[in-house]
């Protein structure tokens, strides 16, 4: 069983996913920041692939991308420091990136290290579903690797369907046709999305993200999905201290009473 799966088995709410960017703040902190959500409590970790033009992401999360772009992080890097991830790292361990770099990289290569190093999905915002479906899918489920989809509030009907139909492990419920970005409260528009969405008795589970920064927007979200992400909160926990201890900190204020 994926261990995607496993989870989801497992608990049915307040699943909680953080994503922080490969090679930030420190080109060789991917694996010690990956092994520190673990300790803390996460239930899957989701570590971006840094790009120079990544359209979905926010200021906080460029930001940190390029960073780690000038620092000399690449795929290939990425893949070698988690030669010994499964060593240390139990959980789900998903890679967000886009389709250029994998392509670069060579598609079939990027499943077979995917595979070899224990990544159970990847998330490509910009990878269309039909070029997936008819290009992309047999490679995915020969080597076990997860694509997850996403939709948002503009999503029709008929996608989210279609969406939950191809989908595996999760659904990525984008919170606002927006950047991501760390937001404060959840909004009546978005209630009444996620509400329309609860209704809709999809058979894939659903995490919710962006804009998930803190206890009340976590547990808001928990509400509608089985749980949420959060990225640019946590990247600006690790601006400011990204110690082991702070890292734990930071997920306490989200899971614990």
């Amino acid at each position: 069983m994926n261990r995607i799966d496993e989870v989801f088995s497992k608990k049915k709410k307040g699943v909680l996913n953080i994503y922080f960017t490969a090679g930030y703040p420190k080109i060789d902190d991917t694996l010690r920041i990956a092994r520190a959500l673990e300790a803390a409590g996460v239930d899957l970790i989701e570590i971006g692939i840094p790009y120079s033009d990544p359209i979905a992401d926010g200021p906080t999360i460029q930001d940190s991308s390029q960073k780690a772009l000038d620092a000399g992080m690449s795929l290939k890097l990425l893949m070698k420091q988690l030669q010994d991830l499964r060593k240390y790292v139990k959980i789900p361990v998903i890679l967000m990136g886009y389709i250029n770099p994998v392509l670069q990289y060579g598609f079939t290569k990027f499943c077979q290290d995917c595979k070899g190093v224990g990544i159970d999905g990847v998330i490509l915002p910009d990878l269309p579903m039909q070029e997936y479906v008819e290009m992309y899918q047999q490679t995915f489920e020969e080597h076990g690797i997860y694509n997850i989809f996403l939709m948002t509030p503009q999503t029709s009907e008929k996608r989210v369907f279609q969406i939950n139909e191809a989908s595996k492990g999760f659904i990525y419920m984008v919170s606002s046709a927006s950047i991501t970005g760390a937001k404060q409260e959840v909004s009546q528009a978005q209630i009444d999305y996620f509400e329309r969405i609860q209704k809709m008795n999809l058979s894939v589970q659903r995490l919710i993200g962006f804009g998930i920064s803190n206890k009340e927007t976590f547990d808001n979200a928990c509400q509608y999905a089985s749980g949420a992400i959060i990225g640019s909160a946590f990247i600006n926990q690790l601006n400011k201290d990204d110690s082991d201890e702070a890292i734990t900190s930071f997920v306490g204020s989200i899971i614990n009473p």
